[in-house]
């Protein structure tokens, strides 16, 4: 700091730049930051600015609409535990797409949810006791639970999570 009347030191050619208004202004001039004059470039920046909030309003920030989802039982019986694995996986993908034009999605995602077995007879067995399920699969898609059948010798029940949008 310096005391009136007293002079300020002459920068040497080994000193670092003048950071005076003055010379930062001659600086920055020519690179076109500033305006010498109409105060162009301020309203410039202050449109740049405008422009921006206003494109992120309209295109930029839309939350994420939520996606619907719905749990798919499929049970089928057969004569062999492997088709009755395949083919309640196949229905319970069947519904996933029929579920999907129902709802109207343009996409839809599965992935396994358990469910609990589905008896075709239920006035029989009107629940699936543990002792009689013989196999748990579960894929990316489905979680099936196979049993043995009262009439048919093997069951199986699919369960899958149906998200769409």
């Amino acid at each position: 700091m310096f005391l009136p009347g007293e002079q300020t030191p002459q920068a040497t050619p080994n000193d670092a730049p003048c950071q005076c208004p003055a010379k930062l202004a001659q600086q920055l001039l020519p690179q076109g930051l500033i305006d010498a004059g109409g105060g162009t470039s301020m309203l410039r920046v202050f449109n740049i600015i405008v422009l921006g909030v206003l494109a992120v309003a309209v295109w930029g920030h839309h939350p994420a609409a939520a996606a619907q989802c719905e749990v798919i039982s499929a049970t089928h019986s057969a004569d062999t535990k492997g088709e009755a694995l395949l083919t309640s996986q196949a229905l319970a993908a069947k519904g996933a797409k029929q579920l999907s034009v129902k709802r109207g999605w343009k996409h839809f995602t599965m992935s396994a949810q358990k469910v609990a077995p589905d008896p075709f007879w239920k006035k029989v067995r009107p629940k699936v006791p543990t002792d009689v399920i013989y196999a748990s699969f579960v894929t990316a898609k489905t979680y099936s639970i196979c049993f043995t059948g009262v009439v048919v010798p093997f069951v199986c029940t699919s369960g899958t999570k149906v998200c769409g949008k």
